[in-house]
């Protein structure tokens, strides 16, 4: 068993936010999804205040060893992810951690509010790459905004709080440290890079939403940099993710300070990759353990 922020996990592999639709997979594999679940624990994707459509299509571009994604954080917003979504993803057979995200203070303190007073969720993660109101900086990306904003919710709820960094700043590890001296029980990282792609000829941006989030393979290197320099620098748990598609990656975070691992891109291909990684890190750790 893994220890995590006082939650209890099977193994260290987790999903990342919004890259396994756990509902839809419950009406595609029916109960069996529940009795073989691929994840240690269930991140929801992002929930909002008010709902929200997303970017207008196309929304995906397939790029060298990844893909860009310009979804939009399309959800029903805080009513219907309690009314709608909260009573499906309770009856998966491991903790639930719905991630939320909000412009400003006062919207992620009421998505806090409310989410503290179910007790479906186990904890709680923090989206801060929504740019701020005021600065026009990703939240994620400037330690005062940041610190500001975890000191404005630690006080709301008792659930673990988890921020999740964005890789888009200058100094990742200032903003972690930053997010730990003001509460926070744990760090997640990376999240996509900003990226773009062209349409044939050049015309003009291919997504629908002009620019995109680049995952998958193409930025595992980025994500192994970043996990050590924001390892070496907290002491509370850090959830590493990037790239991730067989036990050898999750054991290469894990060996610069990663405590769980979350799969995402690898999940779009194979639905059950977050067993199959498991499983192969823990032959890799009985294989290598003295």
């Amino acid at each position: 068993m893994i220890a995590f922020c006082g939650l209890q996990l099977e193994h260290p592999i987790v999903n990342g936010s919004g890259t396994f639709d756990a509902i839809a997979a419950r009406r595609a594999f029916g109960d069996a999804l529940l009795h073989d679940f691929p994840f240690s624990a269930f991140v929801s994707k992002t929930i909002t205040l008010a709902p929200r459509a997303g970017n207008p299509p196309p929304r995906l571009w397939e790029a060298p060893a990844g893909m860009i994604n310009s979804i939009g954080l399309p959800n029903r917003g805080l009513e219907g992810y309690l009314e709608h979504d909260l009573p499906e993803l309770a009856r998966l057979p491991v903790a639930l951690i719905t991630n939320v995200m909000g412009s400003t203070d006062q919207e992620v303190s009421a998505l806090v509010e409310a989410l503290d007073a179910r007790d479906e969720v186990a904890a709680i993660e923090l989206n801060v790459s929504c740019p701020n109101v005021k600065t026009g900086l990703d939240i994620g990306a400037d330690p005062v905004s940041l610190a500001a904003l975890v000191r404005a919710v630690r006080p709301l709820t008792r659930k673990p709080l988890i921020v999740k960094l964005t890789p888009n700043t200058a100094d990742v590890a200032a903003v972690a440290v930053a997010a730990e001296a003001e509460g926070a029980d744990a760090v997640s990282l990376i999240n996509t890079l900003r990226a773009m792609a062209l349409a044939p000829g050049g015309s003009g941006p291919w997504l629908g939403g002009g620019t995109g989030g680049l995952s998958g393979p193409a930025i595992r290197n980025v994500a192994l940099a970043q996990v050590a320099a924001v390892a070496s620098r907290v002491s509370i748990p850090v959830v590493g993710m990037g790239g991730i598609s067989r036990g050898c990656h999750a054991r290469d975070l894990i060996s610069v300070g990663a405590n769980l691992v979350a799969v995402g891109t690898e999940s779009f291909r194979d639905p059950c990759a977050g067993s199959r990684i498991a499983a192969e890190l823990k032959s890799l750790q009985i294989a290598t353990s003295p």
